[in-house]
């Protein structure tokens, strides 16, 4: 069976839509819109947004996405001792994203860094807090709507397997070596998200979907894993992800052929550097982009192959 139709099938039995919100509003009004997407890693890495994509266009709609995901961003600016350098914070950007992309609607993914890997802590809670209060407040005033994911779930299984999991007292932690119950703290995180009075206008409860979903697959396979380190996510956490997005914007998710996926995530790919250029950041390590009216030429240069993609979709 192809790899997305048995992931599909297993994210609709497994992970029921009541996970999905609280705070239901309609957030797309026509095809002739930008959704911008910002969040750490996972969202830099893109492929879940690529799906997302897939599915608009084969339901005709062509809203323009732009991915301005950054690897090891949060809404805190706390990091780790011994992270190689301070841990970019969204809100030395956000201004700019939102004056540069002018979005109509705004999803954000954040959390699993804005714990650092550490033990909870009231402090380091406070400042989540006060990063995804504020985050939302720059949003409604840019007269964006805001689709937020709340933190995600950690999976402890790989990094214990590996002994890279330290015990609560230990000196110091950090992403390569994370505290072993960093999960609760991650729990923590989304519960205050889902259940705070946010002026957001949809809400997906990442932690508990992907909480479900993990302990339906480990009844028949106590190893499952959908990440190498129990932060970054596989292929099947990006479909999870999609999927729900999806449902949220007024979709169904269905199988994505891989020729379509393909040819989505080239020009997606392309775009994301030239948009992160754009918008500038201040993490170090990160390719330039081409200038983005350049990255808009090429765009269109890949348009045919993906439009070609799309209409040889069959369900």
């Amino acid at each position: 069976m192809n790899m997305f139709k048995t992931i599909l099938a297993l994210t609709l039995i497994l992970c029921p839509l009541n996970l999905v919100d609280a705070k239901e509003k309609k957030l797309l009004d026509n095809d002739d819109q930008r959704i911008v997407f910002i969040g750490d890693s996972n969202t830099h890495a893109g492929q879940y947004i690529s799906l997302i994509e897939a599915q608009l266009l084969r339901n005709g709609n062509k809203v323009e996405l732009v991915n301005l995901g950054l690897p090891s961003e949060g809404v805190t600016g706390l990091s780790e001792p011994d992270h190689p350098f301070p841990r970019p914070n969204v809100h030395d950007r956000l201004e700019a994203i939102l004056e540069k992309t002018h979005p109509d609607l705004v999803v954000s993914f954040y959390g699993i860094n804005d714990g650092i890997y550490y033990p909870f802590s009231d402090d380091r809670f406070e400042k989540f807090q006060k990063g995804i209060n504020e985050l939302t407040r720059l949003v409604r005033k840019a007269g964006a709507k805001h689709l937020m994911l709340a933190a995600p779930m950690f999976d402890a299984l790989p990094m214990k397997k590996n002994g890279k999991l330290l015990a609560e007292g230990a000196e110091k932690y950090a992403w390569f070596a994370i505290y072993e119950n960093y999960d609760d703290v991650m729990k923590k995180y989304a519960k205050w998200q889902f259940e705070a009075d946010l002026d957001i206008d949809g809400f997906i409860h990442t932690h508990a979907v992907m909480k479900n979903y993990f302990l339906a697959k480990r009844k028949d396979n106590p190893d499952f894993v959908m990440s190498g380190d129990g932060v970054h996510i596989n292929m099947e956490g990006h479909a999870l992800l999609a999927k729900f997005v999806t449902n949220k914007l007024g979709y169904q998710y269905v199988e994505v052929p891989q020729e379509v996926f393909n040819a989505i995530n080239a020009k997606r790919k392309l775009m994301h550097a030239a948009w992160l250029s754009h918008v500038g950041h201040k993490r170090p390590g990160v390719a330039a982009g081409l200038p983005l009216e350049e990255a808009r030429l090429k765009s269109k240069e890949l348009d045919a192959s993906v439009q070609k993609a799309v209409e040889s979709w069959e369900d």
